[in-house]
């Protein structure tokens, strides 16, 4: 399955600017409003580790990672749900992704322009009253497709349901100053504010200057700052975690790849989405664990310590199997 993200928030919250550091995708950044105007859309790799680990293992150039869509959505404003800034153009974006990210800003910049006062008037850093404006704007739109569903239905009992706003999970980043991203008692306070969604804290900034850096330069740089993780890692662990996702792995001479599934799916189902032919033609997986491999050092090895197992069509797939799918169609 594709994981399709909305990034939605404020003008001038730094949505453009993470966005461009989530996918090198050069979306404009500026500090005025509706810089945004057609969604930005990047597709991004989702990081793992383990392939590489795989590819040096069976001798293979060719790694496909998983992949995660981000659809940067214009700075959304009060009124947004009638019209007001860009309007629901932009609310049917968001209705098209699986999952919301909502940057929040909660970093001090007096030359932050305010949308909904005077031009000259520095934007307040609060990040309750961002969110509950964002939040309204979505319950609006809701209840006008509410309605139109509704008049709909009378005509026709089988209409179809449009997805609601307001149904879907958030992920709240919240956009901090650099002193915040090791302060625990203000991030702490932040994530209860949007509790039980999860809380990710990300320096803008910071992201796009490791723009170009190599993996190991970004996470020398992170560390000088006291932080573990990019932004991209945080969210997308964040999103996997949301939705209830996880990965299984193929490998071979031809390639190496990570395959994205809810929790919970069956072999024959994980085998689905690989080829709805192997789903339908479903025999048997061959499995064994991602550690196991690594630690023994090759399939053989894992045979031989009783450890790869053939698993029929009620298996529950485990983060991290590594599969092989027989079927016949």
């Amino acid at each position: 399955m594709n994981l399709k993200i909305a990034i939605v928030g404020l003008p001038n919250v730094g949505k453009s600017t993470l966005f461009n550091a989530l996918t090198n995708g050069g979306a404009l950044s500026a500090n005025y409003p509706f810089a945004t105007i057609e969604p930005n859309v990047g597709i991004v790799p989702v990081p793992d580790e383990r392939l590489d680990v795989l590819a040096k293992m069976y001798e293979t150039e060719k790694v496909v990672p998983a992949t995660v869509e981000f659809v940067d959505i214009a700075g959304l404003v009060g009124g947004a749900s009638k019209g007001e800034g860009l309007g629901n153009k932009f609310l049917a974006n968001i209705r098209e992704c699986q999952i919301i990210c909502h940057v929040v800003r909660a970093f001090e910049n007096d030359d932050i322009m305010h949308v909904a006062e005077d031009a000259n008037t520095a934007a307040k850093v609060d990040p309750k009253h961002d969110i509950d404006i964002i939040n309204t704007e979505l319950e609006l739109a809701d209840l006008e497709t509410r309605e139109k569903v509704e008049a709909k239905r009378k005509k026709d009992p089988n209409d179809e349901h449009i997805p609601y706003l307001t149904e879907k999970p958030v992920i709240y980043m919240f956009n901090v100053d650099e002193s915040q991203l090791i302060d625990n008692d203000k991030k702490s306070e932040l994530a209860k504010m949007v509790a039980p969604s999860q809380a990710v804290f990300v320096n803008a900034k910071l992201e796009e200057e490791m723009a170009g850096m190599l993996p190991d330069e970004r996470k020398e740089f992170l560390k000088s700052y006291g932080v573990e993780e990019d932004a991209l890692s945080e969210l997308i662990k964040a999103a996997y975690k949301t939705l209830g996702l996880q990965s299984f792995l193929t490998a071979g001479k031809k390639e190496v790849r990570a395959w994205t599934i809810k929790q919970g799916s069956t072999a024959p189902e994980a085998a689905g989405a690989i080829h709805t032919d192997f789903q339908r033609g479903f025999i048997a997986a061959q499995v064994c664990k991602y550690d196991d491999l690594v630690r023994l050092g090759s399939e053989k090895a894992v045979k031989e310590a009783g450890l790869m197992r053939t698993e029929g069509k009620d298996y529950i797939m485990q983060d991290g199997d590594v599969v092989e799918f027989k079927f016949n169609v």
